[in-house]
């Protein structure tokens, strides 16, 4: 039986170092040419993971072309050119060689080294395990198969076209988006996307951002030397009045679920926006819809682009929570007028996202195996955030806590009745091995004000969270923040 020595898998997710694990036993020949492999379930059942973790390591491993799979016989190791073997066999670490030949291992370690990194609750990270390996591997295989000449040719500055048209079927069934697929622009993650859209509409216009808000966008724009003003925030969202009183001529949203306060725009203010929009022939609005697909309340609220007639709003979009941050494909949507002038001034940029990437990830939209996908990852996160509420509330935490913003979104806002000053409270949560961020880290006025209201407010981002951790944090946050 194959064996695996747990303790070396620091951060990899568990499919992740199955495959590595294998790999290097088959290049350094401990799994012998043509030797028969355990099937899924007898190798999940003796490293004690699922069958899915083990069918998606065997599935990396043959589109690589370490095993083969015969019908109704099972994997097999695949005999490797000698050449190929020598060379790799160099490059493995002669340790975990020695590990593996040990007589007698009959007892896996599953536990981490207790030195690993923080719970992290504050990044913009995923659970691994949860990535669509097998389908994935599947899809790619298929592309570099069928569609060599495709992927070898220039790239589209826009993006190939098949994503480009899958990208628009689906937000025309799941947000109400009339578009066509000339409109979209595919980028490799959004700071890209921004950087092409301050060329698109001049550098020498204010911008506007919600306070608090997304600070890397704002980051960005100070990078390029461009003006900024914080615009506040109440409990409808971005203050229309503040922009009026301001010299901003765009303004940058996430409407559907803001970042970092979890509130959503009301109706009343998206037609207020968009009529202060509307009043300038220089004013657009940056529609951010980062993690929209993840509304666990009621049904998904229209967008502002859909609701704009006046050819207003740029929307910007990403892939990153609803597969993985890895991946680092993008997207906005150009109003017509924005999409002749990129074509006239900006169209001489190549795409920067390769024709593989592009090619398997319109097959994984197009097959119907994206929809599938977020299905299967709301109701994983669902269930994880109900975890996390119920363990929290049924904790000391209860009697000074409040959630708030849960309805929506990979995170939610968990106030803290204290008198403490947030970093404060950041110092003994990290103390507990436990990262987090509080909405006074968002604030973006130059002298950090922070009013009353907006203070001991965590932002919990339990996306990257696994359901065996919730009770760490739970204990975490308690040794924490209650004064014993």
């Amino acid at each position: 039986m194959v064996t695996i020595d747990f303790s070396q898998r620091k951060n990899s997710s568990l499919t992740e170092f199955i495959y590595s694990q294998l790999k290097e036993q088959i290049i350094s020949q401990i799994l012998k040419p043509n030797e028969k492999l355990p099937s899924k379930r007898a190798l999940a059942n003796h490293l004690g993971v699922s069958v899915i973790t083990t069918q998606n390591a065997y599935e990396l491993l043959i589109a690589e072309g370490y095993i083969f799979s015969s019908e109704r016989s099972g994997y097999y190791v695949t005999p490797l050119e000698e050449n190929f073997i020598h060379l790799k066999k160099e490059k493995i670490n002669s340790q975990l060689i020695k590990n593996l030949e040990i007589k007698n291992m009959d007892k896996i370690l599953f536990e981490k080294n207790k030195d690993t990194e923080k719970i992290n609750l504050s990044g913009n990270l995923i659970n691994l395990e949860q990535f669509p390996f097998a389908t994935w591997a599947k899809l790619m295989k298929l592309v570099l198969k069928e569609s060599k000449e495709k992927i070898l040719s220039s790239l589209p500055p826009q993006g190939i076209e098949e994503l480009r048209n899958a990208i628009s079927i689906h937000l025309s069934q799941f947000r109400n988006m009339n578009i066509s697929s000339e409109q979209i622009i595919i980028g490799a993650g959004s700071e890209y996307l921004y950087t092409l859209i301050l060329q698109l509409l001049g550098k020498n216009k204010i911008y506007g951002m919600e306070n608090p808000g997304y600070t890397k966008i704002t980051s960005i724009l100070k990078s390029n030397n461009i003006e900024c003003i914080p615009i506040p925030m109440d409990k409808k969202g971005i203050s229309v009045d503040a922009l009026e009183n301001s010299n901003v001529s765009v303004v940058h949203v996430s409407p559907a679920h803001h970042f970092p306060t979890g509130s959503i725009m009301q109706v009343r203010r998206r037609q207020e926006l968009l009529n202060w929009c509307s009043k300038h022939d220089n004013r657009f609005i940056i529609e951010d819809d980062y993690d929209s697909e993840f509304r666990f309340t009621g049904k998904s609220i229209d967008t502002l682009f859909s609701m704009d007639n006046q050819n207003k709003v740029i929307y910007i979009n990403t892939f990153t929570k609803t597969i993985s941050p890895s991946l680092r494909i993008s997207y906005m949507v150009l109003p017509l007028e924005l999409v002749k002038k990129f074509r006239q001034n900006l169209g001489f940029y190549s795409c920067t996202v390769s024709s593989i990437e592009q090619m398997t990830l319109a097959s994984f939209i197009s097959m119907g195996f994206y929809e599938k996908h977020l299905i299967r990852m709301k109701n994983y996160y669902r269930n994880l955030r109900d975890n996390l509420i119920f363990e929290i509330m049924n904790s000391p935490l209860k009697n000074l806590s409040k959630i708030e913003g849960k309805d929506a979104g990979l995170h939610f806002i968990l106030k803290i009745n204290s008198s403490e000053e947030d970093d404060i409270l950041a110092k003994k949560i990290d103390n507990q091995g436990i990262k987090v961020s509080f909405i006074s880290d968002y604030i973006q006025n130059e002298n950090k004000k922070i009013e009353n209201s907006e203070k001991s407010k965590l932002v919990i981002n339990y996306s990257s969270l696994k359901k065996n951790q919730i009770p760490l944090v739970v204990k975490g946050l308690c040794k924490a923040l209650i004064n014993e």
